[in-house]
């Protein structure tokens, strides 16, 4: 291991901000602070905002920038990558952002039954023919259903199509309601995102967020000129979630 990461691990251990549970802390059982974000760590009840995958942390801190009326956290298993945006949330003294250092997988174990409002998945993996492992999966919505508030949204931006279609085939599956798709926000989608439901249901102030706030990875998508999608839907569901009929095949690059 490097010295520059060795130094940042360091670092990480003296923020604040930045939740580094042990896997005997989630693996199976609940972490102390499942339920408790908002009282223990924020000191308020505002909504809780999550995005999973963060990576430096960009996202996160730009959302939470935008809106001080709400929580975010930005989860990531990368320690490197989370110190970027800790250490600027330290820095900044910015009291709604946290970031938490863990498995997606064990997400259940920190969080409570509609403890948060919504989710964010911003260009993750789409893992092509590994369904288990893909954040839009059956196994993985049933897990933020027993987070999520009845209600509650998930956001999905991606510059792959195949998780955009898969995604999409998923939720008409599991006839979750659409709020918004868009398979080229910064092009010829741009004004159907404003004339969404997510723009009633969010807000506009949302919908200017997908195109003003960008990861490191988004950047350089857009500078290859690949088209960046979005997708917006409730969880809301009752029974187990199936897994979609769709066509990978044409979709898979």
């Amino acid at each position: 291991m490097g010295k520059d990461k060795l130094r940042k691990f360091k670092e990480n251990e003296t923020f604040r901000c930045l939740v580094q549970p042990r896997t005997e802390e989630v693996f199976g059982v609940d972490h102390p602070l499942k339920g408790h974000w908002g009282d223990a760590f924020f000191g308020n009840d505002r909504p809780i905002v999550v995005e999973l995958g963060c990576g430096k942390g960009e996202y996160t801190v730009d959302l939470a920038l935008r809106n001080p009326q709400c929580n975010y956290i930005g989860v990531d298993i990368k320690g490197a990558r989370l110190w970027k945006g800790a250490r600027y949330t330290e820095e900044n003294g910015l009291p709604n952002v946290a970031f938490l250092r863990t498995r997606i997988e064990f997400i259940t174990s920190m969080f409570a039954p509609g403890e948060v409002s919504e989710i964010w998945i911003t260009f993750a993996d789409p893992q092509i023919r590994r369904e288990k492992k893909r954040l839009t999966s059956p196994l993985f919505m049933d897990r933020y259903r027993k987070m999520l508030r009845k209600g509650g949204i998930v956001h999905l931006k991606t510059d792959s199509r195949y998780l955009h279609e898969y995604s999409c085939a998923m939720a008409r599956q599991n006839s979750l309601e659409i709020l918004a798709r868009a398979t080229d926000i910064y092009g010829s989608d741009r004004e159907s995102l404003y004339a969404s439901q997510m723009s009633s249901v969010c807000g506009r102030d949302a919908v200017d967020a997908l195109f003003q706030v960008q990861t490191f990875y988004e950047s350089q998508y857009l500078a290859q000129g690949i088209p960046i999608t979005y997708l917006a839907f409730l969880i809301d569901h009752d029974g187990p979630y199936v897994s979609p009929e769709w066509e990978e095949d044409r979709w898979e690059r």
